[in-house]
């Protein structure tokens, strides 16, 4: 059992960080009434935490590289059980997004420790195992959001989404206390503070800009002028990375095919799987009347069992087959189950969208662990927490363009059918389509771009990586 400690412990942070990104989405009518509040005006209770997230989650990763990822996972856990413990105290709406701001912050110093802890800590046919079920966990939490909020909001009430979150923070932080070992890059150096604040600008510019853009729309000027700050702070950062003795982000990482396209891949595999939820859930319940937990068990049970199924089960064997196959022909079982999904009509009920679901898990299952994994495998041991955090970087950032892209689609086609049954139908499936071909584009990507069999490190682990420090 403490062999499998680490594991538990990771297993546990990225469950909670990623069901906390979409668990609230069935919870707002509730969180709306009781506040007395505007729906539209907690919005900012789901973009607050993917903003903190999506922005933060690289920088923590040049941090806990440099000053010890356990200490790092550690001090996220805390603060991540914290902020909870705010969210479901919270007064009125203001003080709840304040709060999901700051657990944002919780996890993304979770996040970014998450697979440099596991590369770090596990070798051989352990690590395929490792890598396996922790991807199934990624692709289940992600999709078992919705249902988890429905359950508790709909038989304990709203405050519950965030008070289960401290026992699972209790136990994740005995786990890491008694099995994961401290780790850090051998040549610590100085932070990279420019390179840190420019980056999480970009990030929380663009982010805010994809959020901004799928409510106003994309003409609309403070959405363009987020964007420019965005690409105007990124410009900032590459001058600063370049430069840097001590960077953040190692942009020489880019020049490895490899390491560039299973990159790009992480980032459409978040928008294509994950994307379109939130609109299937909405005609769910405000089309089919259900209630969230129904909306639950239709829109996300699928999904999350069939990549636990996966991930779990055949993530040792998933790990001895060449990347190229294992995440080019998953994101295809992803093209093929959202466009499965996208037979939605006037009369449909949520069983439409089961074997889609299902199918659409399969590759999420295939494609989360070994995309991780072959990603690491790139980067020297000694980076893994820069890879880790740009890794989960653009995976925020994928989910928060699908959102923004889908959200714009499925607005405009519900308008245009002016608000019918049928014109809900058409933007769900409007949005699945678009999901598909996203898919099918970065499986073709892959398939063709992503020729090596195995990577290979580039550094071979420096005596510090190679030894583990003790526990502290």
């Amino acid at each position: 059992m403490r062999k499998w400690s680490p594991l538990i412990a990771v297993c546990l942070g990225t469950f909670l960080l990623l069901v906390d990104v979409l668990i609230v989405v069935v919870a707002l009518p509730a969180i709306s009434d009781d506040f007395r509040t505007d729906y539209t005006d907690l919005q900012w209770v789901i973009d607050g935490y993917a903003l903190s997230l999506a922005a933060l989650v690289l920088g923590a990763g040049s941090i806990a590289d440099r000053f010890g990822r356990r200490r790092v996972y550690l001090i996220g856990i805390g603060v991540f059980a914290l902020s909870s413990l705010l969210c479901a105290l919270a007064p009125n709406e203001q003080a709840l997004i304040a709060a999901r701001i700051l657990q944002g912050v919780g996890g993304a110093a979770m996040f970014a420790c998450t697979a440099a802890l596991l590369n770090f800590t596990y070798h051989g046919h352990d690590r395929g195992i490792a890598f396996g079920i922790w991807g199934a966990v990624n692709g289940a939490a992600a999709a078992a959001g919705p249902l988890a909020g429905g359950l508790l909001t709909e038989h304990l009430g709203w405050r519950w989404v965030f008070l289960v979150n401290l026992p699972v923070c209790l136990v994740a932080l005995w786990f890491t206390v008694r099995g994961v070992s401290e780790s850090r890059a051998p040549r610590g150096g100085r932070l990279d503070l420019p390179g840190t604040i420019s980056f999480t600008v970009a990030a929380a510019a663009v982010t805010y800009g994809l959020i901004r853009a799928g409510e106003a729309g994309w003409t609309d000027g403070v959405a363009l002028g987020a964007f420019a700050a965005g690409l105007a702070a990124l410009a900032l950062f590459l001058v600063v990375e370049a430069r840097s003795e001590h960077p953040m982000l190692d942009l020489a990482l880019f020049r490895r095919a490899p390491f560039t396209v299973l990159i790009v891949a992480a980032f459409l595999t978040q928008a294509a799987a994950f994307g379109y939820l939130p609109f299937s859930t909405v005609w769910l319940q405000q089309v089919l009347g259900n209630g969230p937990v129904d909306a639950g068990l239709y829109g996300a049970l699928p999904m999350a069992a069939a990549s636990l199924v996966v991930g779990a089960g055949a993530g040792r064997v998933l790990q001895r087959i060449a990347p190229r196959l294992t995440v080019g022909l998953g994101l295809l079982l992803i093209a093929a189950g959202n466009l499965l999904q996208a037979r939605i009509d006037a009369d449909s009920t949520g069983t439409v969208l089961v074997p889609g679901l299902i199918v659409a898990g399969l590759g999420v299952g295939s494609v989360l662990p070994t995309n991780a994994s072959a990603l690491l495998a790139e980067v020297p041991r000694e980076r893994s927490g820069m890879a880790g955090g740009a890794l989960n970087t653009f995976r925020q950032l994928g989910l928060a363009l699908g959102v923004a892209v889908f959200g714009s689609v499925f607005a405009d086609r519900v308008a245009d059918g002016h608000g019918s049954p049928a014109a809900f139908a058409d933007g769900v499936n409007a949005t699945l389509r678009i999901a598909s071909a996203t898919a099918l584009a970065a499986g073709i990507l892959v398939l063709v771009l992503l020729r090596k069999h195995a990577a290979t490190p580039v550094a071979a682990p420096a005596l510090e990586e190679a030894q583990p420090s003790a526990r502290r």
